[in-house]
């Protein structure tokens, strides 16, 4: 068949062949007919591309005689920039999790937006093809960013690629660990930041919990949040309006955001004035069931994320997925009479058997890592505990595969909230430097055999 393909603003009339043969490796199509791995010119890779059955392909120039290669697989956007001297190596990113109505696209230059914090472009620079794809869904999506990286790994491979490595912030953390457990030979080495490395059932767990209390200990106060009150529900819809237009879709998800987070900020400044009074003890508690410090976005941060995404996080395990009929409620400094009052008041809700299952599937760690593994944690972190890190090692050590885990620890960082300018702990809280360090120390890893001796990312690097 006749297929035209974008190239660097011009139109290139390519013929290819199409086949319903499977190639050994990956489970691409074949590319008879196209041309051979030899030639990784940007018009024989796109040509390549194509027969492989990506659609709406594009090349386009990138920094230092590089190209990038974007197009769908399978209806999803992705993006590769591929360095002028390609090593025939791979570094992909799976980003984190986005709250519903976020439009799903991924940066068309994976290498300009400093994708993965910088790692990305560190590893162009240095002969590396880098890239990642859109998933098919915002919200919770460890199965869709699994599935979606793994198949563009796969065309990557069927593109010329040899070894290629996964790295991932926050869910994309998470995405990291279940593709070198359930994919052990597809990937070189991964590198999580800031993940949800171990379950997402304990961190929705933690999550909602804290929904539940808090909504409980501020009922018929003005630190209420705005809406719906039944944790099986959204607070206020996320997704925009269809009047919406497509570009400001983004600004109206955040808009939503900030309107669901402002009670909790009101009711910590508030608590500020008097650390001894009504709304600090109500903020202890909330945050101590969670498994958080006492901050500001240790609330806020957990709060917006059940409140936004309950609705999507049911609809994609398959069921209510949340289950406290047996829980029992208590923090330090809570009064007897207190602890009855929350556990005989606070919401009961019984999940589906069927979605806890879905969860431990996609993903709870079972520690069989298939390849070396470097995550970075801060010590305090406002929405993925530090304990995720944690229950990941216990894992990793009954599963006899400490060799293939290295972990590091970084300080805590505290900067301004969007909403009053309040500073509060952050989430993925790295500088370049750091991501830098973990990223050479994985690669060395791998190209040697050797595992990291270090027990920090470098000093002076902050």
């Amino acid at each position: 068949m006749r297929t035209r393909i974008v190239l660097a603003g011009r139109t290139l009339a390519v013929v290819l062949v199409s086949t319903a043969l499977f190639g050994a490796c990956s489970g691409m199509p074949t590319t008879d007919g196209a041309p051979p791995l030899t030639d990784l010119s940007p018009a024989a890779t796109a040509a390549r591309a194509q027969a492989l059955g990506a659609s709406d392909v594009t090349v386009q120039p990138a920094t230092d005689g590089g190209f990038i290669l974007g197009g769908k697989l399978d209806g999803d956007q992705f993006a590769l920039a591929f360095p002028a001297s390609w090593n025939r190596d791979g570094l992909l990113f799976a980003h984190g999790y986005s709250t519903p109505g976020t439009p799903v696209a991924v940066a068309q230059d994976p290498v300009g937006k400093d994708v993965g914090g910088g790692a990305l472009k560190e590893a162009y620079a240095e002969g590396f093809a880098v890239g990642h794809s859109a998933y098919d869904k915002a919200g919770l999506g460890v199965q869709t960013g699994a599935e979606n990286t793994l198949r563009l790994r796969n065309f990557l491979t069927d593109l010329g690629g040899k070894r290629t490595y996964v790295m991932g912030d926050s869910m994309g953390g998470g995405i990291v660990v279940t593709l070198l457990e359930m994919h052990p030979d597809a990937f070189a080495g991964g590198l999580a930041r800031c993940g949800a490395v171990n379950s997402w059932e304990t961190l929705i767990d933690q999550l909602m919990d804290m929904r539940v209390v808090y909504n409980f200990l501020t009922e018929g106060t003005p630190y209420s949040l705005a809406g719906e009150k039944d944790v099986r529900k959204n607070a206020i819809a996320p997704e925009p309006p269809a009047s919406v237009k497509a570009e400001a879709a983004q600004a109206y998800v955040f808009g939503q955001m900030i309107k669901t987070a402002r009670p909790a900020l009101d009711l910590w400044i508030t608590a500020q004035k008097n650390p001894d009074g009504r709304e600090a003890h109500i903020i202890r508690i909330v945050t101590a069931i969670g498994g958080f410090e006492y901050d500001p976005a240790s609330v806020a941060f957990p709060l917006l994320t059940v409140a936004l995404g309950a609705e999507d996080m049911a609809a994609t395990a398959g069921g209510w997925l949340y289950d406290n009929t047996s829980r029992v409620y208590s923090a330090p400094g809570m009064t007897d009479a207190e602890i009855e009052a929350l556990n005989t008041g606070v919401q009961r809700v019984a999940a589906v058997p069927a979605a806890r299952q879905y969860l431990r599937q996609w993903h709870t760690a079972t520690g069989q890592l298939g390849a070396p593994l470097i995550t970075v944690h801060n010590s305090i972190d406002s929405l993925v505990p530090y304990s995720q890190e944690e229950a990941l090692a216990r894992a990793v050590e009954a599963a006899g595969r400490q060799d293939r885990l290295l972990q590091f620890t970084v300080p805590a960082v505290r900067a301004p909230l969007p909403v009053y300018g309040i500073e509060g702990y952050t989430h993925c809280g790295f500088n370049k430097p750091e991501t830098i360090a973990a990223w050479k120390f994985l690669r060395q890893w791998v190209e040697t055999g050797a595992r990291p001796t270090t027990t920090t990312l470098g000093d002076g690097v902050r």
